[in-house]
C-alpha cells in the first residue's frame, strides 16, 4: 500500500491521457499541504489534486468536493499569477522516482510566452510542490520552504536554483536490458521475503508490497528476464484494485498482485486513490484543521472532569453534617463538663445507647464557642447539599456538552468546522480574534446538514454539529417530519423529510442516527424517533439541547457501508 515509483509510472500515463493539452481554468488550495487545479481538457474540467501531504501525499484527479479558504494564501496568488490560462504541454517523470513535473506554457506579464514547471515531490514528510521557471531553473515558489537548516543538500525557496532530489544509484526498471543482476539475486536469496528486500536496493520505485509481488513472479519459473517484463508491462495498462492483505487490510495497487486476494477494481487510479483516502485524508485535514478546536474542548474537558471530582468529594463530605450536630448538641447538653483549654472531651452519645464520643475542642475557645462552631459546620455543610447538587448537575451538562463537541469534530467534513468554532466563539470559550472587525456584526450562515436518500427515495437531513442540529429541528423541518437521536447519548439530529416513513426508511435513519453519534462503534444501540411537533426546546440550554416525548425506540448497529449507499 504505497505510492511508489511504479505507481506514479502509472499515474503519470494516466494524466497524461486525460489532461496534456488542457488549459488551467481554476487554482486553489483549499488545505495548507494541497493544491487543486481545475484542467479544461477533452471537453470536460477535470479536478487536479496535488498532495503534500505528510501522511497521503499524491497525485490524482479527484471528485471528492471541497472548500476554498476565505481568504486564498500567498503560494496560492503567486500560482495563479503565474499559470492562471496555461496550456499543460507535458508531464514527465523522475526516472522511476516518485517525482512528477507538470510542464505547462504560460504567458508572463509583458505578454511572452514562458515555459514553467510545477513539480510534485512525493516523498513523505519531506514532500513538497515546487514552481520553477524552466528557462533560468529558478524557484519561483514552494507550498513548503526549506531552508539551509533544514536541509544543506538543496534549498526549496523563492529565487534559489531548482535541485532535482539526489539520484538513486538503482536500476530503473522500465529501461532495464541486462538481467543477470537479479538472476543472480535471485540465486543468492530463495527466500521470497529476502529477494523482496533486496529487490528493493536493486531497482528503483519499489514499495514493500511491489517488490514482494515482483520476487513472488520471479520464483515462478527460470524465464527471469520474461517474467520482469510482463510485471512491469501491468503499470503500463493498469487494472486499478483492493486487495485484501494480512490482518484483513485493505490494499491498493495498479492491477491485482500475485499472491493477494483481489477484492474490488476500479475504471481508473484516480477513483482507486478517491475510495481509498477520501475518508483517511479527510480526517487528516478535520485534525489539521481544526487543532485549536480539539485543544479548547480537551482543556475545557479536563478543567469540568476536575471539578466534577471535587464536587462530588464535596457532596461526600456533607454525609457527615450530622455529626457535626450531633457533637454540637452534645456538647451543650455536657456544657458543665467542659472547660476552657481543653483540646478534647470524652462525653455520653445519647444517640448511641450513651456510648462515648470524643469531641475535639479548640483551646482558644469557651465551651460554648465551641458547641456553636460545630452547629455553623453543620449549617454550613446542609446549605452547601443544594449548591454542590446543582453545581455536580451543571458540570455534568458541561462534560455532556463537550463530549458531544469532541464527538462531532471526530466526524466532521473541514467545512463543518466553521459551524463549531462559531459555536464556541458565542460561547466565549474560544477567543473571537475577528470581534473588533465590523463585518462580525453580519450574523455568520450556517451550513447546511448533510442529505441522504433513503432506499424508497425518501430525502434525510443530517445535522454535523449543534448548530446546523438546532436549525434542521426547531427550523427547518416541517412538525409532521419524523425527528431521530440516539437515546441518553450525544449525536446528529436525524429529520425524515416524510410524514410516513416506512419501517425500512426508519431503520436506514436510525443507522445514521447511531452512526453520527457517540455510539457509533458499539452494537445494539438506542435510538429514539417521534414526530418533529413533539420536541421542545428548554430556554436558557445550549444550541442543539432539546427535550421530546411520545418517542418509540429502535436498537440498530451502525452500518458504514450502508450510509456510503445513502451519500448522495
Amino acid at each position: 500500500m504505497s505510492f511508489d515509483g511504479s505507481f506514479t509510472h502509472s499515474m503519470k500515463n494516466e494524466l497524461t491521457d486525460l489532461l496534456q493539452t488542457g488549459r488551467i481554468s481554476k487554482i486553489n488550495q483549499p488545505y495548507p499541504n494541497e493544491l487543486i487545479l481545475t484542467i479544461r481538457a477533452h471537453g470536460k474540467n477535470q479536478q487536479l489534486l496535488l498532495s503534500a501531504n505528510p501522511t497521503y501525499a499524491r497525485v490524482q484527479i479527484t471528485r471528492v468536493p471541497y472548500v476554498n479558504p476565505s481568504v486564498p494564501t500567498n503560494f496560492t496568488m503567486i500560482v495563479r499569477k503565474h499559470l492562471s490560462g496555461g496550456i499543460l504541454s507535458e508531464i514527465s517523470q523522475q526516472e522511476n522516482d516518485r517525482v512528477l513535473t507538470f510542464t505547462f506554457t504560460a504567458r508572463n506579464e509583458l505578454g511572452d510566452q514562458t515555459k514553467l514547471d510545477l513539480v510534485v515531490e512525493i516523498m513523505a514528510r519531506h514532500s513538497n510542490i515546487i514552481l520553477v521557471e524552466q528557462a533560468t531553473g529558478k524557484i519561483i515558489d514552494a507550498i513548503k520552504h526549506v531552508g539551509s537548516d533544514v536541509n544543506r543538500y538543496r534549498l526549496l525557496l523563492p529565487g534559489a536554483t531548482y535541485i532535482k532530489p539526489p539520484k538513486q544509484d538503482l536500476e530503473n526498471p522500465f529501461t532495464m536490458t541486462d538481467f543477470d543482476r537479479v538472476r543472480q539475486l535471485i540465486k543468492d536469496f530463495p527466500n521470497v521475503d529476502v529477494l523482496a528486500e533486496n529487490l528493493r536496493k536493486t531497482i528503483q520505485g519499489l514499495g514493500n508490497d511491489t517488490s514482494l509481488a515482483l520476487a513472488t513472479s520471479l520464483h515462478k519459473d527460470e524465464k527471469v528476464e520474461t517474467n520482469f517484463k510482463d510485471f512491469f508491462q501491468k503499470f503500463d495498462s493498469p487494472e486499478p484494485t483492493f486487495s485484501h492483505v494480512a490482518g484483513n487490510k485493505i490494499n491498493f495497487t495498479a492491477f491485482p498482485y500475485p499472491g493477494t486476494t483481489k477484492n474490488q477494481t476500479f475504471s481508473t487510479l484516480s477513483e482507486l486513490l478517491d475510495a481509498f483516502y477520501a475518508s483517511k485524508a479527510q480526517r487528516d485535514r478535520v485534525r489539521e484543521q481544526g487543532a485549536v478546536l480539539i485543544q479548547v474542548v480537551k482543556k475545557q474537558l479536563k478543567k469540568n472532569r476536575t471539578k466534577l471530582k471535587k464536587l462530588q468529594r464535596d457532596m461526600k463530605d456533607t454525609e457527615n453534617a450530622d455529626d457535626y450536630r450531633v457533637k454540637g448538641e452534645i456538647l451543650t447538653t455536657y456544657l458543665n463538663k467542659v472547660q476552657r483549654g481543653m483540646t478534647s472531651i470524652e462525653l455520653p452519645n445519647y444517640y448511641d445507647e450513651n456510648k462515648l464520643i470524643t469531641i475535639q475542642l479548640s483551646d482558644q475557645q469557651s465551651p460554648s464557642q465551641n458547641a456553636q462552631r460545630y452547629f455553623k459546620k453543620y449549617q454550613k455543610l446542609k446549605n452547601a447539599v443544594k449548591f454542590v447538587g446543582e453545581q455536580i448537575q451543571l458540570t455534568k451538562q458541561e462534560v455532556d456538552y463537550f463530549e458531544n463537541i469532541q464527538s462531532q469534530i471526530e466526524l466532521a467534513d473541514p467545512q463543518d468546522l466553521v459551524d463549531i468554532k462559531y459555536e464556541l466563539e458565542q460561547g466565549h470559550y474560544l477567543r473571537d480574534h475577528e470581534q473588533n472587525k465590523k463585518k462580525k456584526n453580519k450574523r455568520q450562515k450556517i451550513n447546511k446538514p448533510e442529505k441522504f436518500v433513503a432506499s424508497d427515495g425518501t430525502e434525510i437531513l443530517v445535522g454535523k454539529n449543534n448548530l446546523q442540529n438546532e436549525k434542521l429541528t426547531m427550523h427547518t423541518a416541517d412538525k409532521r417530519d419524523t425527528w431521530l437521536h440516539t437515546k441518553n447519548i450525544p449525536g446528529s439530529h436525524v429529520i425524515i423529510r416524510s410524514f410516513d416513513p416506512s419501517e425500512k426508511t426508519l431503520a436506514e435513519a436510525a443507522n445514521l442516527a447511531a452512526y453520527f453519534s457517540k455510539a457509533r462503534g458499539s452494537a445494539k444501540v438506542q435510538v429514539d424517533y417521534t414526530k418533529v411537533k413533539n420536541i421542545r426546546k428548554p430556554n436558557g440550554t445550549k444550541p442543539g439541547y432539546v427535550i421530546y416525548d411520545n418517542q418509540t425506540t429502535l436498537f440498530v448497529t451502525p452500518d458504514e457501508s450502508l450510509i456510503d449507499q445513502m451519500r448522495k
